[in-house]
Order: structure tokens, then C-alpha cells, then sequence
């Protein structure tokens, strides 16, 4: 029919919605775009490449009676409402079987509340997490579906074809039931609060301790990524420091106020470690770290009332940046440890499925997280048929160990300097206490049956016990 034309439609022809559809016009097929400006629209199709096919729609139902059946379309609006006001419009145009995608950052909860609610209609709906920004989405990003397996298999071929490659596998697999695709980026995005804090820490030092200049620091971090350190957060960090200012002749990193913004994906992340529970202290203290960076007016208010000022680090300068650089890897490989360990546990607890194997095998190509660290995941997986924690495995806790004492040794400098590095800090906490067979929490449970009679467990024999402590006090 005349009226069925292109393959895929898109909702929201923003700079990932109209990049990601250009993306897929590239790889042959037709595509379809609704948004309700019109310059948007003109965007679209005057930036598709010649020989593609790239249509935009300004009417919600002429997109989407130009598809083919089943309908296969994606929504990229920004989450919550928007999304379910979309999900509204589209219901009455829809038919049996067609299959509707999220590709913004929902939350996982939202997400499942949907599939259910969708599947009632006898409409497949996916949530599939998506990173790599406006390049990714044009070029090739990260992509995490989870969800309806049969819709999966349908549009398998368009999301293989548009994503990111290493060594020509395509960095996009079925990572679960549910909202296992949502879920999984949402723990992506909390390990990019987690490494991003651990850079900004680190360049703290070496910028206001060491005295490095920018394109001392940009050095650092080019030479940085051409080592074991190689990751896209390094790469753009180097090439940051360069960056020259348009109004004045300062380079623009410094012109830049020093107030973190934040869309949420790190707090669920946090909150949702808690629920199940799980320690990211890590990814915890980066978005706490954001959210003191708020406080701006408070904080130059406070530098006043203390006096604040840090001290300069007096050491040999190679050798502390050195030191900086294990200290990077070691909390930049604890970070992904918890975020794994997360996704461990909720692949059970809320009944996922999650294959952690895939997981970083996706990462490793297109995302935001995509580091070099990523192909030794590969090979622990590989290695062990069940992996609660990536520090269980032999390889990793060698490099752990290696790094061990240079990690100290920057937390330590740090410390008495009064530099903030709560990153680095329960980065290597997080190592201590879960590499220590005992942790004082015997008497945590004292002071918890004590005061409120919640039992505890004994060393030397199994059950449940409680003391009337005030009989026995001396």
C-alpha cells in the first residue's frame, strides 16, 4: 500500500531522535520522523545524506500510517509524562502487534508499568537504553534493549545495522526481561557519575596542587588514553583542556561555572542500590558531590567563614602523577565493579534475566563508559560460569593489588593538602571492607538489639538470639 512505505518511525526529532534515524537511513532503510516543528523536520531531511530516504511528518498519524506492519516506531522525548502522553496519542492509531520503543532515560519502574499495560493491548513495548550522545546516535552508539523478546527479534536487524561496532560485532545484544534494557542504562549512567568524579578529582590535583597548566593537563590525559587508561572520558577530558574561550583569552574550561547539573539517572541509581540492597559508595558520593556543587553561594560563603585554602602539593611531579594515574584505574575499576554487582543482583531480585557477559561486551564500543578496562571484563566473564563481583576474579584482583599502594598514597596526599576526594575515598573503602572477612557490624547489631530488640546471629552456633542487655549491664 502506498500508505506503508518506511520501515522505522521516530517520535521526537531532537538531536538524538533526528541523529539516530539519519543513522538508519544510512544503513538502507526508510525512515520516518513526526515532531511538531517544522524547522525540525526541515533539519531531518535537508541533513540526510543523498541516496537515504528520510521523511519528516509534522501529523502524528500520517507517520504513523506510513509504516509498515507491524509497526515499528521509537519514541526519544524526555521521560515521565511526556512519555505517557505520547503512549496516549499513539493507542487509537495503532494495530495489534506493532511495537513501540522508548529510547530516552525512563525509569526502569516506569517502564515495566507500561509493558504491562501495553501488553494488555496487544502491543509490544520495549524500553532500550541508549549512549553515545549526538555523535553515538549518528555514528554509532551503545544500545540496551531488554523487554519483549519477540519484538526484539523484529527490529534486531535495524539496531545491529545503526550500532557501534568493535571488531565488527555490533555493540547492541537482548539484555533481559522487563525493563532490563532501562535498567542497565540506568546503571551505565551511574558509573559515568562515578568515573566523571574520579577525573574531576584527579585534575583538582593536578591542576590547584601540582600548578599544571592546561595544556599540561590535556598532555597528561592524551598520554593517559594511549595507555591502560584508554576511555572515552579520558579522550574528551584531554581534548577539553584545549579548548580557547570565544569571549575572552582564557581556554573555556575555565570560564566554566563549577555547579554539576544532573538528569536523575545517577540518583535512581543510588536509590535503587539501596531498595535492593547493594553498596555503590562510589556512585553515591558522585552524585552527593553534585549536589554540594549546587550549593555554590553556601560554598564560597563557608570558604570564608574556614578560611579555606589547599595546600600545594610539594612532591616530585611525574612521580605524583603517576601515582594519579593508578589511582584513576584503581577507582575507575572499582566504579564498574559495583555497577556489575548491581546489575548482578537485580537480575535475580527483580527477575531480569540480565546476561552481565553481554552487559560489557555492549559497553565497549559507542557508550559514553566505553573504556579499555572494558575487554578485561570480557575475559572474567568468560572465565567464570558466575560472577557476583568482578573483584572475585583472579586477573582483576592482580590489578587491583598493583595499583593498591599508589592509591594510598594520592588519598593520603590529598588528605593532608585538603583536597576533597570522596570518589578516590570510598573507592578504596569499598575495596577494604569488602576484602576484610571481618567488619565491626558485631557491634552494630549489639546497639540495634540493645536499643530496639532486632536479634543478632552468633559466631559459635546457628539461630536468631536477643539479650536483655540492661540486665546484664555491669
Amino acid at each position: 500500500m502506498a500508505n506503508e512505505t518506511y520501515d522505522f518511525g521516530m517520535i521526537g526529532l531532537g538531536t538524538m531522535g533526528r541523529n539516530l534515524l539519519l543513522n538508519m537511513a544510512d544503513h538502507g532503510f526508510k525512515v520516518a520522523g513526526y515532531d511538531r516543528d517544522a524547522q525540525k523536520i526541515s533539519i531531518l531531511e535537508e541533513n540526510a545524506n543523498k541516496g537515504t530516504i528520510a521523511k519528516g511528518f509534522t501529523e502524528l498519524a500520517d507517520m504513523i500510517n506510513s509504516l509498515s506492519k507491524p509497526r515499528k516506531l521509537m519514541m526519544l522525548v524526555p521521560a515521565g509524562n511526556p512519555v505517557d502522553d505520547v503512549i496516549k496519542g499513539l493507542l487509537p492509531l495503532l494495530d495489534n502487534g506493532d511495537i513501540v520503543i522508548d529510547g530516552g532515560n525512563s525509569h526502569y519502574t516506569d517502564t515495566l508499568r507500561r509493558v504491562n499495560a501495553l501488553k494488555e493491548k496487544d502491543i509490544h513495548f520495549m524500553g532500550i537504553g541508549i549512549s553515545g550522545g549526538e555523535q553515538g546516535a549518528r555514528n554509532g552508539p551503545s544500545i540496551m534493549p531488554g523487554g519483549d523478546a519477540e519484538a526484539y527479534a523484529v527490529v534486531q536487524p535495524i539496531l545491529e545495522a545503526v550500532a557501534a561496532k568493535v571488531n565488527k560485532t555490533p555493540c547492541v545484544a537482548y539484555l533481559g526481561k522487563h525493563a532490563a534494557g532501562h535498567y542497565v542504562k540506568m546503571v551505565h549512567n551511574g558509573i559515568e557519575y562515578a568515573i566523571m568524579q574520579l577525573i574531576s578529582e584527579c585534575y583538582d590535583l593536578m591542576h590547584r596542587g601540582l600548578g599544571l597548566s592546561n595544556d599540561e593537563l590535556s598532555d597528561v590525559f592524551a598520554k593517559w588514553n594511549k595507555e591502560d587508561l584508554k576511555a572515552y572520558l579520558i579522550e574528551i577530558t584531554a581534548d577539553i583542556f584545549k579548548y580557547e574561550d570565544d569571549k575572552t583569552t582564557n581556554r573555556l574550561v575555565d570560564m566554566i561555572v563549577d555547579k554539576a547539573g544532573a538528569k536523575g539517572t545517577g540518583k535512581w541509581t543510588s536509590q535503587d542500590a539501596i531498595d535492593l540492597p547493594v553498596p555503590v559508595p562510589t556512585i553515591d558520593m558522585a552524585v552527593t558531590v553534585r549536589n554540594i556543587s549546587s550549593f555554590k553561594d553556601q560554598r564560597k560563603e563557608a570558604a570564608e567563614l574556614y578560611k579555606t585554602a589547599v595546600k600545594k602539593i610539594r612532591k616530585d611531579k611525574d612521580a605524583f602523577i603517576q601515582q594519579l594515574h593508578d589511582a584513576l584505574y584503581f577507582g575507575t575499576l572499582i566504579s564498574y565493579s559495583q555497577g556489575m554487582s548491581m546489575l548482578e543482583v537485580a537480575s535475580t531480585e527483580l527477575d531480569m534475566n540480565i546476561p552481565l557477559n553481554e552487559v560489557v561486551k555492549v559497553w565497549r564500543g559507542g557508550c559514553i563508559i566505553r573504556s579499555s578496562l572494558l575487554d578485561v571484563f570480557v575475559k572474567a566473564f568468560e572465565q567464570h560460569a558466575v560472577l557476583p563481583n568482578l573483584l572475585l576474579d583472579n586477573g582483576i584482583a592482580e590489578l587491583l593489588l598493583a595499583k593498591e599502594q599508589n592509591m594510598r598514597e594520592v588519598i593520603v596526599t590529598a588528605i593532608n593538602a585538603g583536597f576533597p576526594c570522596g570518589a578516590l575515598m570510598t573507592a578504596l573503602t569499598y575495596f577494604d571492607a569488602y576484602r576484610s572477612a571481618e567488619l565491626p557490624t558485631n557491634l552494630i547489631q549489639a546497639q540495634r538489639d540493645y536499643f530496639g530488640a532486632h536479634t543478632y546471629q552468633r559466631v559459635d552456633e546457628p539461630g536468631t538470639f536477643h539479650t536483655e542487655w540492661i540486665k546484664v549491664k555491669l
